[in-house]
């Protein structure tokens, strides 16, 4: 299998080879990493992870700033359209990778984000990516609104009835976990249209890169905090 590398240096001593790994996880999936002190060569699967990679060159980990190079110059696959409900992080646009990164924690510098945004403009979103989208936005209005529908075109006050009915769909038929899917809560959500915007359009600034990962966080609370909801009353039913 070939592999995709790039060079990382600047590797602060008190980082550990997970945290390196978790880190570098964002852009795809790694192959393996090969470490010796503050310098580091990761392995990409796809040539796609080693180009988000490099984007990164300058960004914060563990309080170091870190070097991302590399001789080659990656160009990214192009992704066969599939109805998978799930989707490689490699294929997702970058701006998107890069709100995890905020998301998460991860210190970007707005350098770092408007590269983000240039990568998206200069080849456009991956149709591996758009296929995706859509299946999700489709799924789940064709659930709450009937066969070949969206949920992202509606008036909220629709969509919120439609995302009420979808739920109670997943729960007859154990679609709990689709439910808690994050594309499909964004869609979904009062901002719906932004969320839709933002991950099939090329059009953004830094500040809207900043604004999903708030949204990130936002859905990952409400996420959370249903878990523990839901725990209580399975045990309630289970009583009765």
């Amino acid at each position: 299998m070939s592999s995709y590398s790039v060079n990382v240096s600047g590797i602060a001593p008190t980082t550990t080879d997970n945290q390196l790994s978790e880190f570098f996880n964002f852009c795809g999936k790694i192959e393996k990493i090969e470490r010796e002190k503050d310098k580091a060569v990761i392995h990409f699967v796809k040539p796609n992870a080693a180009k988000t990679a490099l984007m990164l060159n300058g960004g914060t980990l563990d309080g170091a700033a870190l070097t991302v190079a590399s001789d080659k110059v990656y160009e990214d696959e192009p992704g066969i359209a599939s109805k998978d409900p799930h989707i490689d992080q490699s294929f997702k646009p970058r701006a998107g990778i890069a709100a995890e990164y905020l998301a998460k924690g991860y210190i970007l510098s707005d350098h770092v984000l408007k590269r983000a945004i240039d990568i998206d403009n200069e080849q456009g979103i991956s149709k591996r990516f758009l296929d995706y989208f859509h299946h999700v936005d489709q799924s789940l209005g064709s659930r709450a609104l009937g066969q070949d529908q969206t949920i992202s075109g509606k008036v909220q006050s629709t969509v919120d009835t439609a995302t009420q009915k979808a739920k109670s769909v997943d729960e007859e038929k154990g679609y709990s976990k689709t439910a808690h899917d994050y594309y499909a809560r964004a869609i979904a959500s009062p901002w719906g249209q932004k969320v839709r915007s933002f991950y099939t359009s090329t059009s953004k600034q830094v500040q809207d890169i900043h604004e999903e990962a708030r949204r990130i966080v936002d859905q990952h609370k409400a996420a959370t905090s249903e878990k523990p909801e839901a725990a209580t009353a399975q045990t309630s039913e289970t009583k009765a």
